[in-house]
């Protein structure tokens, strides 16, 4: 596996922006060509966050995506970025496979980012990374009993497995066994992800977010 050249990560999950295929509970109200556009507008929303976090801070980046291939997504959100498949299986072991390829490449501190998070600033981003270089663990909660973001300074693999992924009790479940393992933690400021129908009420149609 080849080694990070920077000791800090920030990864984006996304999915390819294709009709039919992305944000379904949002495509009942905005059709799927409408859902697909949303996605897009979000994914590239939180790239231009990432590429200000980028221009202040020494660290690197990465796309991991559902669906498209590596040129459909360099084509897309542009070629100065790392693209790759997400790991198979459900979100936690996708959310635990890269992190555990990020640590194996030599990094310190990850970032995990969802595409989802209309108010997302670079500040956020590099808050995170502030917290983790003295704590085990933080957390980017989200209005829906999720969270928006999630960083770790060393693998912990538990934190992903038996969480209700899809229901408000992420957060909660996610905390406890932030507990149980003894993890120093921290939370940023909570924000609102742009899931379900009533999400759309965070969105600004006038400035396009």
């Amino acid at each position: 596996m080849q080694r990070s050249r920077h000791k800090e990560q920030a990864l984006v999950f996304t999915r390819y922006p294709q009709p039919g295929s992305t944000k379904t509970r949002l495509a009942k109200v905005l059709g799927n060509r409408g859902a697909a556009a949303l996605q897009k507008k979000l994914t590239e929303k939180t790239l231009a966050r990432v590429r200000q976090f980028l221009q202040k801070n020494r660290a690197a980046a990465a796309v991991y995506h559902e669906g498209g291939s590596r040129e459909e997504m360099r084509q897309w959100l542009g070629p100065d970025l790392d693209y790759r498949a997400q790991p198979d299986g459900d979100l936690g072991q996708r959310l635990a496979g890269a992190f555990r390829e990020a640590f194996g490449q030599g990094c310190l501190r990850v970032v995990i980012i969802g595409a989802d998070c209309p108010d997302l600033l670079a500040s956020h981003i590099a808050e995170a990374f502030s917290i983790l270089r003295s704590r085990d663990l933080v957390l980017g909660p989200a209005t829906d009993g999720g969270y928006y973001l999630i960083g770790l300074s060393r693998p912990e693999p538990a934190l992903f497995a038996a969480i209700p992924w899809g229901t408000g009790n992420v957060l909660e479940k996610t905390l406890e066994i932030a507990v149980q393992k003894g993890l120093s933690l921290a939370q940023l400021e909570t924000l609102s992800d742009v899931d379900r129908p009533e999400d759309l009420q965070h969105l600004d149609y006038h400035t396009g977010l």
